[in-house]
């Protein structure tokens, strides 16, 4: 058997394989005795039908089976052996001669590749690359100790129905003379909100009152006819709604206000850390801190941008296999159309570009993933998740679980992965090229996405 490369232009090639009769035949002649072990042919027993009579039912089909799993083994072999950085997967190649299996007995395929562009893109000062620094101001300030103070509220039990109270209590369906409805809808932990009602008549019957009022309002107008607002306060299937459009009683029982938690110390702990502040102003002064912390990715994000189209701009003489990708986007997704491929290929093309050169780019600067920088990331991401919720203390136990199960997922390993590699070419290229710091506010950093 013999495998060569002819490379057409410096991004395309066509490898050959040609494929001798010494190279098929054992493996033929194999498959046709396993083969003879259990085939049942009729007037003969189990294992006895006659090896001529096999090759002639089953021998093409062994032999294109085989042939098959020669010529796949020895296309990827000679890939991994030689090194070849290809793009996306061999096709067969247009030019392929037709093969006939019936009286050939040697055989050539041919496939085309497509090869990655060599890339060589280099860095300067000379470069800029712009960096928005998105500033932190007291409305953002205020706004986010609002959320902590709602977040860390809680819930007291009062006299009297305001707006946004919750209450509940016995909910009982009427007959047309107020009375309760025999085999009526009945239930005794109902819960409200009044200031969910949409009619604004049934919604003042409950502002005002007082602990153990009985309140006759109609649901069906109090919701105006909304089966999934009905269907959850009364208990019944969405259907039966349109059969429920009476009175009904509401006893109420308990009357729930929400109130925000207060500025003090106990928030201050709660929020960040048992003793971390101790005064409103530190306080002010740490969450402005995490603000600015948070926004950093997206300032980072907005510099990856700007770069990428740099490193672009840079390597516009890169040249692609662009007919055989198209060939392969094709190939591989039978809901494509050509023109749908058309269509996308331009979009496609950038971002290839963009992740060739982040190749070339980390092994020119020796970016590695040592030991753990992968384990160390999901600590950081899980330690984060439960953050979110004020859960600051984590076990460690807990955090190497959870660390642990987040990396034997396969699409989680690579993005982390994707992402630590991406972080340090970040921080590469910033020393590389010259940055022009810009402060700017979030308004402003929002408008250069539209």
């Amino acid at each position: 058997m013999n495998v060569t490369l002819n490379k057409t232009d410096s991004v395309n090639g066509i490898i050959s394989i040609e494929v001798k009769k010494a190279d098929y035949v054992e493996e033929v002649d194999k498959s046709l005795k396993d083969l003879r072990k259990n085939a049942v042919l009729p007037g003969f027993r189990k294992g006895m039908a006659p090896p001529s009579l096999l090759r002639q039912k089953y021998g093409i089909s062994i032999l294109v089976e085989e042939i098959n799993k020669i010529v796949s083994k020895s296309l990827s072999d000679y890939i991994q052996e030689n090194e070849l950085s290809i793009l996306g997967e061999p096709l067969p190649a247009e030019d392929q001669a037709a093969i006939d299996f019936d009286k050939q007995e040697d055989f050539t395929f041919n496939f085309d590749i497509g090869l990655s562009p060599e890339i060589d893109v280099k860095l300067t000062k000379e470069d800029k690359v712009p960096y928005y620094q998105i500033q932190v101001n007291d409305e953002m300030i205020d706004k986010q100790i609002e959320h902590l103070k709602s977040k860390y509220g809680s819930h007291e039990m009062v006299e009297t129905v305001e707006g946004n109270d919750l209450v509940k209590g016995n909910l009982v369906e009427l007959d047309e003379n107020g009375e309760p409805k025999a085999n009526g809808i009945t239930q005794e932990k109902a819960v409200l909100l009044p200031i969910y009602l949409k009619n604004e008549e049934e919604k003042v019957k409950f502002l005002n009152a007082n602990l153990h009022a009985k309140i006759v309002f109609n649901p069906f107008k109090a919701y105006d006819g909304n089966e999934a607002e009905l269907s959850s306060l009364l208990n019944i299937k969405k259907e039966e709604v349109q059969n429920c459009t009476g009175d009904f009683s509401f006893e109420i029982n308990e009357i729930s206000r929400f109130k925000a938690a207060e500025l003090n110390q106990e928030l201050f702990d709660k929020t960040l850390g048992a003793g971390t502040v101790g005064t409103e102003e530190a306080f002010r002064a740490k969450i402005k801190e995490d603000l600015s912390k948070q926004l950093i990715p997206e300032s980072d994000y907005k510099f990856i941008l700007d770069a990428r189209k740099l490193l672009i701009d840079k390597a516009s003489e890169m040249q692609l296999p662009d007919a055989f990708l198209k060939r392969w986007l094709l190939a591989s997704d039978t809901n494509k159309t050509q023109e749908l491929v058309e269509e996308e290929y331009p979009k496609m093309v950038d971002d290839l570009k963009f992740h060739l050169i982040k190749e070339q780019l980390i092994e020119a600067n020796k970016i590695t993933i040592e030991d753990g920088e992968l384990l160390d990331y999901a600590r950081q991401t899980i330690r984060a998740q439960f953050a979110q919720y004020g859960m600051y203390d984590i076990p460690e136990d807990v955090l190497e679980k959870y660390s642990q199960e987040m990396l034997t997922k396969k699409e989680t390993y690579r993005s982390i992965g994707d992402k630590i590699f991406e972080d340090k070419l970040m921080k590469v290229l910033k020393k590389q090229i010259t940055l022009k710091s810009k402060k700017i506010s979030i308004e402003d950093f929002q408008k250069l996405f539209v």
